[in-house]
C-alpha cells in the first residue's frame, strides 16, 4: 500500500494545517522573546493617535535611526502613514493600564491620560521609561504591515524601569535577574 500522497490529493486540507501548525510555532516563539512595550503616537491637525507596538528595534546610532511596524489594519494606521513625524513612548512598568488603552480598538485612548504635545506636535505621554521623536525617512511595505523608519531628532529618558512583556504577560523591568 502506498502511503506517499501528493499535495493535489490530499487537497487544501492537507495543505492549509502545516501553514497553520508553523503560525502557531511562530507565534509560540515570538511568546517566549520578551520585548518591550511601546505606544507610537502622532497627530494630525491637532488631533492625537497612538498605539501600541511592539514590533520597535534601533537600527543605528550614527545616523541615530530605529524603527517600527504597524499594522495597516490598525485604526490609527492612516494617521501614522500620512505623518512626517512619530513618537515611539517606552511605557514605564507602572503603565500596563496605558498599554490595555492603546493595545484597544477605537474610542479616544488619550482621554483619561496626561501627555504634552512636543515641539512638532506628536504627542508624549506623561510618566514614560523614555520617549523619541522620530522624522520618518522611509515606509517599507511588507505584506499587512508597514516598517517605518525614522531618524531620531529628539530622545529623552526618565530612568524609570521599563514594561516588559513575555509569554503572555506583563513584568517590571527592573526584575530582571542578572544571568548567571
Amino acid at each position: 500500500m502506498n502511503t506517499n500522497t501528493s499535495t493535489a490529493e490530499a487537497g487544501p486540507a492537507a495543505v492549509q494545517e502545516p501553514a497553520q501548525e508553523l503560525a502557531e510555532r511562530v507565534r509560540a516563539v515570538h511568546r517566549q522573546y520578551p520585548t518591550g512595550v511601546t505606544v507610537v503616537t502622532t497627530a494630525v491637525d491637532g488631533v492625537p493617535y497612538g498605539l501600541a507596538v511592539n514590533a520597535f528595534s534601533s537600527i543605528s546610532l550614527d545616523p541615530p535611526l530605529v524603527l517600527v511596524c504597524v499594522n495597516e489594519s490598525s485604526r490609527s494606521y492612516p494617521a501614522v502613514f500620512d505623518s512626517d513625524h512619530l513618537g515611539v513612548n517606552i511605557l514605564a512598568a507602572d503603565q500596563r493600564a496605558v498599554a490595555g488603552a492603546f493595545a484597544a480598538s477605537g474610542g479616544d485612548k488619550f482621554a483619561q491620560l496626561d501627555w504634552t504635545p512636543s515641539e512638532r506636535g506628536v504627542p508624549v505621554l506623561d510618566g514614560v521609561a523614555g520617549h523619541f521623536e522620530l522624522e520618518v525617512k522611509y515606509k517599507i511595505p511588507a505584506f499587512t504591515h508597514t516598517i517605518f523608519i525614522g531618524e531620531v531628532i529628539d530622545a529623552r529618558a526618565s530612568g524609570k524601569a521599563p514594561l516588559v512583556y513575555q509569554g503572555g504577560g506583563f513584568f517590571d523591568g527592573a526584575q530582571l535577574v542578572p544571568a548567571g
